[in-house]
C-alpha cells in the first residue's frame, strides 16, 4: 500500500516539483497552497507524512506544525526552509518537526528525508502494535489463580481495564486488591503513566487531605512551600485509593468532586487544577453496613463503584492453594520443596482469615524452618493442622463434624452450616456473618445461592 504525503507550499512551481518527485518515487500526494487548506486536507486525507514550507502568508509553517501536533502527536512533519535559515530550522525541530530540508534541495535529498521519515513511522507503528498485543496477551502471571472464582475476576479486569471508569475493589484483607488494581493499570492505555497508591487508613486525618490534593505555602503551620498531592502525581495514570472505606466523612465530598469534575483544589485555597486521572479504590469494609450507618456517602459510593469488583477469599478458591504454594516456594527460592498429602490437606482445610497474605507468610516461615525438601503436616502450626493428625503420631484428633463413610455433598454441608448460623443468631445476618467469620455480603450471596430465606414471623 502506497504511503500518502501531504505537501503544503504557497510557491506553485516548487509545489509541483515536490509533487512530481514524490509521485515518481511511488507515493500518493495531496497538496495545498496555504496552511488553512493544508489543515483541512490533513483532517480529510489522514496522510502518513506532512511536508510544509516554513514561510507562508497567513498561517506559517510553525503554526501548521503546532496544529498538526495537537491533532496527531505522532505525525511526522518535514519542514522546508530557506538556505542559511538554520536558527529557524532549529526552532522548528524544537516545536516537534522530524526533519528539515533547505532550498534549493536536490531530488536525492528529498527522497532520502522522506524515506527515513516513513521508515521511522512504520517502526513506531509496529512498536505500538506489539505493545498492544503484549498487553492483550497478559496472562496475569503476577496473580496466581485458575479457579472459576479467579477466572471471573480476570474476565472483569480485561473488560474494564482500558476504560476510564472508576473501579471499587472489595474483599477481605489479604485477597490481593492492590495486585488487581495494578493489573487494571498495566492492561490500560495509561500503563506508561504513573500508578500511585495511597493507603487512606495509614495517614492521619490532618495530613490526608494534603497528601491527596496537595497544599499551598502557608496553608497551615509547617507548610513552608507548595506541595503536590497524589492526584497530581498520578496525572495521566492511575490513583489507587487503598482502604478508601476509611476516608473521613468530611473529606468525602472533596473526593466526590474530584471524581465528578476531574478537578482538585489544593489545601489553602490554591487555584483549582484540572487533571486526567483514573481512580481505583479498594476496601475490606462491608460497604452495605457503611452506607447504612452513614459513615460512607452513598453518592460517593456510586461514583466510585462504577465498576464494582468483589475478590473471593482464599476459602472460596481452595483449588488455587496448591498453585499458590508452588508459586510462593519458587518466589522464595525453594522451587524443589514439596508438601506431603496430609500437609496439603490441612492447608486446604484451614479457614485462612488472612487469606493469600497469610498463606505466603506461612510458606516463608516453613521454608526458613524446614529440615528437608518435604513439608510434613507436623511442620505446620497447630491452628493450621486443625483436625489432621501428624502421620507419625498415629493418633486421632477431635472432630468438629462427623461425616458419613459414604461421603457427603460439600454444598449441602455449606448450606447446613449457613442455616445453623442463621438459626443460632435469630436470622440476624450481620451476627451470622460474624459467627462464620465472613463479610455480610458473602453470607447474603450464599443465602441467594442456596435459596435460603428467613422464616415468616
Amino acid at each position: 500500500m502506497k504511503s500518502k504525503i501531504l505537501v503544503i507550499d504557497d510557491d506553485t512551481s516548487l509545489r509541483r516539483v515536490l509533487e512530481y518527485n514524490l509521485v515518481e518515487s511511488g507515493y500518493l500526494v495531496v497538496s495545498a497552497p496555504d496552511g488553512e487548506e493544508g489543515l483541512r486536507l490533513f483532517g480529510e486525507e489522514t496522510p502518513d507524512l506532512v511536508i510544509t514550507d516554513m514561510k507562508m502568508p497567513g498561517m506559517d509553517g510553525i503554526q501548521v506544525l503546532k496544529h498538526i501536533k495537537e491533532r496527531a502527536p505522532d505525525m511526522l512533519v518535514i519542514m522546508i526552509t530557506a538556505f542559511g535559515a538554520v536558527d529557524v530550522a532549529v526552532d522548528a525541530m524544537k516545536a516537534g518537526a522530524y526533519d528539515y530540508i533547505t532550498k534549493p534541495f536536490n531530488r536525492d535529498e528529498l527522497r532520502m528525508s522522506v524515506a527515513k521519515a516513513l521508515r521511522f513511522t512504520g517502526l513506531a507503528a509496529e512498536n505500538r502494535r506489539l505493545k498492544s498485543e503484549l498487553a492483550d496477551r497478559t496472562d496475569f502471571r503476577s496473580i496466581v489463580g485458575a479457579s472459576s472464582e479467579m477466572e471471573r475476576v480476570f474476565h472483569v479486569v480485561r473488560k474494564v481495564a482500558d476504560t476510564d471508569a472508576s473501579v471499587l475493589i472489595t474483599g477481605e484483607s489479604g485477597t490481593g486488591k492492590e495486585l488487581i488494581a495494578r493489573q487494571i493499570h498495566d492492561l490500560s492505555s495509561r500503563r506508561d503513566a504513573p500508578f500511585v497508591p495511597i493507603n487512606c487508613a495509614a495517614i492521619p486525618r490532618d495530613l490526608l487531605e494534603s497528601e491527596l490534593f496537595g497544599h499551598v505555602k502557608g496553608a497551615f503551620t509547617g507548610a513552608i512551600k507548595d506541595k503536590i498531592g497524589k492526584f497530581t502525581q498520578a496525572e495521566g495514570g492511575t490513583l489507587f485509593l487503598d482502604e478508601v472505606g476509611e476516608l473521613p466523612l468530611d473529606l468525602q465530598p472533596k473526593l466526590l468532586r474530584a471524581l465528578q469534575e476531574r478537578v482538585i483544589e489544593p489545601v489553602g485555597g490554591g487555584r483549582p487544577v484540572k487533571l486526567d486521572v483514573r481512580v481505583v479504590g479498594a476496601t475490606n469494609r462491608d460497604i452495605d453496613v457503611a452506607l447504612a450507618d452513614g459513615s460512607f456517602r452513598e453518592d460517593l459510593f456510586y461514583r466510585l463503584a462504577v465498576i464494582p469488583l468483589q475478590l473471593p477469599s482464599l476459602r472460596e478458591r481452595r483449588d488455587d492453594i496448591p498453585l499458590l504454594l508452588r508459586s510462593f516456594c519458587s518466589k522464595h527460592g525453594a522451587g524443589a520443596v514439596t508438601f506431603e498429602p496430609a500437609a496439603l490437606a490441612a492447608l486446604s482445610s484451614y479457614h485462612w482469615p488472612g487469606n493469600v497474605r497469610e498463606l505466603e507468610n506461612l510458606v516463608e516461615r516453613l521454608l526458613i524452618m524446614r529440615n528437608g525438601t518435604v513439608i510434613t503436616v507436623g511442620d505446620l502450626p497447630a491452628k493450621v493442622r486443625g483436625d489432621v493428625a501428624p502421620a507419625d503420631q498415629g493418633g486421632s484428633s477431635l472432630k468438629v463434624i462427623n461425616l458419613p463413610d459414604g461421603g457427603y455433598s460439600l454444598e449441602q454441608l455449606e448450606r447446613e452450616v449457613v442455616m445453623e448460623s442463621l438459626a443460632r443468631t435469630g436470622w440476624n445476618q450481620t451476627a451470622a456473618a460474624r459467627f462464620l467469620r465472613i463479610p455480610r455480603h458473602i453470607l447474603v450471596y450464599r443465602m441467594e445461592k442456596y435459596g435460603i430465606q428467613a422464616p415468616e414471623k
